[in-house]
């Protein structure tokens, strides 16, 4: 049976396990940076591995055969390190990546390639849905003029910065819900990351029903040679071999 390495703990990544599930032996590597994430099913392996060599070395150890990265679209250091330890290894590597979001009748997104240049365009009185992840809270702080409420899954790290509103909350999110928290909040401007995928669209349908200003931070691109794939199906079958 054909061993699979899976690195993500994305929905994506978790349909892909339970599709070779039976058919190979998967073990499913997660970051361990989300409590009480969701888990897929088989094999379970949460942490780092130390770096692009330590993967190397684990893949050798655990005679793996094939591996897909289905991070989150932007884990560039996972990926990048997967890319390196399957140059080293060996083992072949698929990325899976879900499409990207398009906009639709009546969006005018603000495209931008980092957070930074989104804090640029932020200005005084701007209240803004920052849905970016609890780690790019620094890069907001301070903004003169500037209130953000912040939704992730866990806390962020001490000190939050006082102009910003943390929100724990985990989707798929509905668009009633959403329409309702930028009423309570009274947010003009959404900052997003072009993630993808279906669990947190009804923000950007809500923010083109209320005509909030969208700023979407672009996707970084896969490693350098590494083939992609959109589909759980196509991933399932590369990795049967």
């Amino acid at each position: 049976m054909r061993r699979v390495l899976i690195l993500g703990g994305t929905a994506e990544a978790r349909a892909l396990a339970a599709e070779l599930h039976g058919r190979c032996h998967v073990v499913s590597s997660l970051a361990g940076r989300v409590t009480n994430p969701r888990l897929p099913v088989g094999e379970v392996r949460e942490g780092g591995f130390g770096g692009p060599a330590g993967l190397a070395a684990w893949l050798a150890a655990e005679r793996i055969d094939a591996m897909v990265d289905a991070t989150h679209p932007f884990a560039v250091r996972m990926s990048a390190s997967a890319a390196e330890a399957s140059g080293v290894s060996g083992v072949p590597l698929l990325a899976l990546r879900r499409p990207g979001w398009r906009e639709g009748p009546g969006d005018a997104w603000e495209r931008t390639g980092s957070l930074r240049a989104v804090a640029d365009l932020l200005g005084h009185g701007d209240r803004v849905f920052l849905t970016t992840g609890r780690r790019s809270l620094p890069v907001f702080a301070g903004l003169p003029g500037v209130w953000l409420l912040a939704r992730s899954v866990d806390p962020p790290e001490p000190p939050v910065p006082g102009n910003v509103r943390v929100l724990l909350d985990r989707g798929p999110y509905t668009l009633e819900g959403e329409l309702a928290l930028i009423r309570e909040h009274r947010l003009d401007v959404l900052v997003t990351k072009d993630s993808g995928g279906s669990m947190t669209t009804a923000k950007l349908d809500a923010a083109r029903e209320l005509g909030l200003r969208v700023i979407m931070v672009d996707r970084p691109p896969p490693p350098a040679g590494v083939r992609l794939v959109d589909t759980v199906a196509e991933a399932a079958a590369w990795a049967q071999g």
